[in-house]
């Protein structure tokens, strides 16, 4: 993954725990989830809207 091993992963993982601390750790978790949630709803949504047309079209093409 990228070149990171087991020991680098951990060392990330003490510097944010330094830097935010424990209590704040759970909220920019959540906030990371849902970040991702919406971007995965943003992106199935626009491959929805590109592929709608094309139905569509064909629809049309049948009549």
């Amino acid at each position: 993954m990228f070149g990171i091993g087991m020991p680098e992963l951990i060392i990330i993982l003490i510097i944010i725990l330094i830097i935010f601390g424990a209590g704040k750790l759970p909220e920019i978790g959540s906030g990371i989830g849902k970040g991702i949630k919406n971007f995965k709803k943003a992106t199935r949504q626009a491959q929805e809207e590109i592929e709608a047309p094309d139905d569509e079209k064909d629809d049309d093409e049948d009549k």
